[in-house]
């Protein structure tokens, strides 16, 4: 395997487990007993991931490149 390749996937498997692992810590927050939301506050979490996560899908297919900013409810 080529250097770029290897740095690629372990790059690639040390970034997705760890958003995956924040994922579920945000489904954490869901603990009704331990937190109070609304369900406007869960619209703009799940907003805001979405947008990230598909401003990053199109990295891979668009010449442009996409730049996110910090969320906050």
């Amino acid at each position: 395997m080529s250097d770029k390749r290897e740095k690629f996937v372990r790059l690639a498997e040390q970034r997705v487990n760890r958003a995956i692992k924040d994922i579920s810590l945000i489904g954490n927050l869901s603990n009704r007993s331990a937190y109070s939301f609304t369900e406007d506050d869960v619209k703009k979490i799940f907003k805001a991931l979405q947008k990230e996560l598909d401003q990053a899908k199109s990295r891979f297919t668009d010449a442009e490149s996409a730049s996110g900013g910090d969320f906050k409810l």
